[in-house]
């Protein structure tokens, strides 16, 4: 059977590479929205040229408001005997960072073909916020092979902390934990400090800091917090691919968005721990992702004259392999599609 990841995995990661460059000219202006256009527009217009048949069931976010690419939305050419692809994107993750010309954002996209049987390989969760927690493949697997430890989105962070570190054959004060930097995630700050761990917090940007536990080098041992649903569905296919895990469990606003759940049909769902798999499901999957500005998966795009240098990863879940990509363009040559303009623009 022909392997449709392989052969389309780079224009997945043309797509990324385009959003980065476009959006990197907003760095520092203050305008997050024209950063997340301009993303947008490359995303689609690279889409325009690929014939996939092809449907965003993860967008933009709808606690974002944000100006395209949504639930629904059909993308490439569908062309006739195209193969079918689930479509998790996120064009900017950082969006703020950009606009205040600060590290931690990329432009990114899971794509996956779902399995015989399966209606959807990436699922949606119709929810603001989840609540999760990230390691890597050491703990995931250490965890697996005995379920009593710990590792365990409801149980006390500090208690997650000790058995990391005695799984990495650490001390508890050498374990980092990345915490995204909001008030909801202040009871999480105040126990990783009280147990004397090193705590990272993290603006904005809540994919990068989720993978960051499973990447090399990154200096992190876990991710925890509450943060944004449809970047939960994203990082969990990045995990997937990397071997990493993740637990998250839905989290209500407020008694309104709970009860909104509810009537939608979730009830029964609010206190249930989603794994990286019951987001990210099969073995077709694959995670493409560009930097915009440094973060700790990558490096952000540099400009110097008419040269452009830019920082990818591309990885599939079914040869386990991550490619890092630096690709350096010519200005003076390089165009990018973009929907807006149905053609080649000068970047």
């Amino acid at each position: 059977m022909k392997d449709e990841e392989r052969v389309l995995e780079l224009e997945f990661l043309r797509a990324t590479e385009n959003a980065a460059l476009h959006s990197s000219h907003w760095m520092g202006r203050g305008d997050k929205e024209a950063a997340d256009y301009a993303a947008c527009d490359a995303i689609r217009g690279m889409f325009d040229l690929m014939d996939i048949r092809g449907e965003i069931v993860i967008g933009e976010g709808i606690k974002d408001e944000a100006p395209g690419l949504f639930i629904g939305e059909k993308v490439g050419t569908w062309a006739e005997g195209s193969p079918r692809f689930d479509v998790a994107l996120d064009p900017v993750d950082g969006t703020t960072n950009v606009s205040k010309g600060m590290p931690n954002s990329i432009a990114c996209i899971a794509a996956a073909i779902p399995e015989e049987g399966e209606d959807c390989a990436l699922q949606e969760i119709p929810a603001f916020y989840m609540n999760k927690l990230c390691y890597p493949e050491e703990v995931r697997l250490a965890w697996i092979a005995d379920p009593s430890l710990p590792i365990d989105i409801n149980a006390p962070i500090s208690e997650v902390i000790k058995a990391t570190a005695k799984i990495l054959n650490k001390q508890v004060r050498d374990i980092t934990v990345m915490v995204l930097d909001r008030p909801r995630n202040q009871y999480i700050i105040d126990e990783v400090r009280a147990v004397g761990s090193k705590l990272r917090m993290v603006a904005d940007g809540d994919i990068t800091a989720a993978m960051a536990p499973s990447l090399p080098n990154s200096n992190v041992d876990l991710y925890a917090g509450i943060g944004g649903s449809p970047e939960g569905v994203l990082s969990a296919a990045g995990l997937r691919c990397l071997g990493g895990g993740q637990q998250a469990k839905i989290w209500p606003q407020d008694e309104a968005e709970k009860q909104s759940l509810i009537e939608a049909g979730w009830g029964d769902r609010l206190d249930k721990v989603f794994r990286s798999r019951d987001l990210a499901k099969g073995s077709n999957i694959l995670f493409a992702a560009t930097g915009i500005s440094d973060s700790p998966l990558l490096n952000g795009v540099t400009l110097s004259g008419n040269k452009a240098v830019t920082h990818s990863v591309l990885m599939r879940i079914k040869s386990k392999t991550v490619r890092f990509v630096e690709a350096h363009h010519d200005l003076s040559t390089k165009t990018i599609r973009l929907r807006s303009s149905n053609g080649e623009t000068k970047v």
